[in-house]
This record gives structure tokens, sequence and C-alpha cells, in this order.
């Protein structure tokens, strides 16, 4: 059997990416730490962690390290629906995995009331939508919101409603850059913004209509949901923006939409396990009837 003792230095080290910040958390020396990492090293015959700054994890010790996510939240669930609060706690401590554009609009509108109510404590991780589940099924998020339509073993999933891009540009950003129109040259010319190296919705549309591949055009990355709009308001360059972000924009004539062909609809899905605690079950509940409110449907 595993050492408790030792999994719980092991999965300290992991998480935090040191043995110094492990042995705060545990409120051991480093030292000790160390001692108890090399004894569950040594009984399962495999190297866990690659040390260095930051410490990671061998192939080994990711499988570990899941296994014992996976464990912390069936414990926590257990507790939960035992309990009713965490232990030592008024709050619920809930961990969902979301895309950015999700949190920037719909998402805590969604789930503001069941929070609220409930006591609910949210810890959102953010990552691409069609990245999210792989948090879910690394046992880091209760649920997650996803493009994934095929729900992981032991897991639901339910269609929650389109999410829908434009993509939009500043009057004055036109007349610059696509004053003779919108067009395959024109775009190699003009800088987009791009989330982040991870968002290929941008580098697929331009693929799908005119053949241009990432390395074609010049464009920003900018990792935040509130500054890629706030970018492309300021004439940075032109993007793929959610509907949930324009407002008034379009009708107001401050952003202009430059390629209605390259209008996007994503599909997003709620992903959850099967066994879930009494506030999961509720707030489950709550984010796929409130966000209809929001997306389009489906």
């Amino acid at each position: 059997m595993l050492d408790s003792k030792q999994c719980q230095a092991f999965l300290a080290v992991a998480e935090t990416g040191s043995f110094e910040h492990a042995s705060l958390q545990l409120h051991l020396t480093a030292s000790a730490v160390s001692l108890r990492v090399q004894a569950l090293e040594r009984q399962l015959g495999q190297m866990l962690l690659i040390r260095g700054r930051p410490c990671q994890t061998t192939p080994a010790g990711e499988q570990l390290l899941q296994y014992l996510q996976r464990q912390r939240f069936m414990e926590q669930n257990f507790l939960q629906n035992l309990q009713g609060k965490q232990a030592n706690s008024e709050f619920i401590k809930v961990v969902i995995a979301s895309n950015a554009d999700s949190l920037a609009t719909w998402l805590l509108p969604s789930l503001q009331h069941i929070v609220i109510q409930q006591q609910i404590a949210l810890e959102i991780r953010i990552d691409d939508q069609s990245l999210t589940h792989a948090l879910l099924e690394a046992g880091q998020a209760h649920a997650c919101i996803s493009v994934e339509a095929q729900p992981l073993r032991g897991c639901s999933a339910k269609a929650l409603g389109y999410m829908r891009y434009k993509m939009v540009a500043t009057p004055t950003f036109i007349a610059r850059w696509f004053k003779h129109g919108v067009s395959r040259q024109s775009l190699m010319q003009a800088p987009a913004v791009i989330f982040n190296q991870k968002d290929h919705m941008h580098q697929n549309v331009l693929l799908k209509l005119h053949g241009l591949t990432a390395n074609s055009y010049p464009y920003h990355f900018i990792p935040s949901s509130e500054a890629f709009v706030h970018a492309i308001h300021r004439g940075l360059g032109y993007g793929l923006v959610p509907d949930l972000q324009l407002g008034a924009a379009l009708e107001l004539g401050e952003l202009v939409e430059i390629l209605p062909e390259a209008q996007t609809d994503i599909l997003l899905y709620w992903h959850h396990w099967q066994q879930q605690s009494t506030p999961l079950q509720q707030l489950t509940q709550q984010i796929c009837q409130n966000s209809q409110r929001f997306l389009h449907p489906v």
C-alpha cells in the first residue's frame, strides 16, 4: 500500500514546484519532505520527480499525481455529502476549468445565485476550451466548460449553447489596413489580435477562408479576454470577439464587422463527474439553465 505521508509529500512538491514550498505547506523541513519522496520512489521503483526549478513530474510521477488528485477530489465530495461543508470551513470548494471568454462574459452571472446561496468557494482554472477537459480527466477540476462533446469515462456532458464570435476592427484601423477591402493580400499585412499560442480559432478561420497560415501575417498575443477587446478598440489590430463582449460597439460604429463569413459559433459543453456532491448537482442545474440566457441555442 502507498504510504499516505509519503504521498502527501510528493503531492505537495508536484503542485508547488519545490521542496521548500512543500515544506512550508506541510510544516516540515525540506529535508524531511525529500526523504519521504525518496522513500516513495524506492517503494515504487520509479523516479517520480525531476529535481529542478521548478520540480517537474516524470511520466510515472504524472500518473501518480493524477491518481492522488482524483483521490483527493473523491474524498472532498464524500465529506461534502456527509457533512454538508468542507472540514473546518463554512464554504464548499468547487473547482471549475473554463475558457477565458466564458469567465469574462456569462459564467459568473450564471452561477452567482447558487454560489452565494450555498456558500460555494469557487476556484476557476483557465485554459483553452479545447483543453479544459484534460484538467477534469487529471482530477484537477470537479467540472469544466469544453468544446468536446464526448464525455470522459465516469463523466457526463451536456450542451450549453453556442458562443458566437465576429471578426471586427475600428473604422480607423480599417481605413489604414483595409482601405481597398479585406483580401488575402491585405490580411497578410494587417496585424491581428490573438488570445495566446493555444488559441487556433483565428488561424483556422483565415486558413479556411483565404488559405493563410499563422506565419503569413503579423499578430499580437493578448492573453486576457478584457485586454484583448481593449486592444482591438484601441486599434492595435483586428480579431474575433465574442458578441457578448461587443455590446453596442457595432451599433455605435466604434467597431465594424470586417469579414461576416468569418463569424464562428463555438458549441460549449458542461462536463462533470457522474458522482457529484449535492452542491455540485445544484450548481450543474443552475449553469445548464442560466447559460441559455447568454448563449445561442443549440
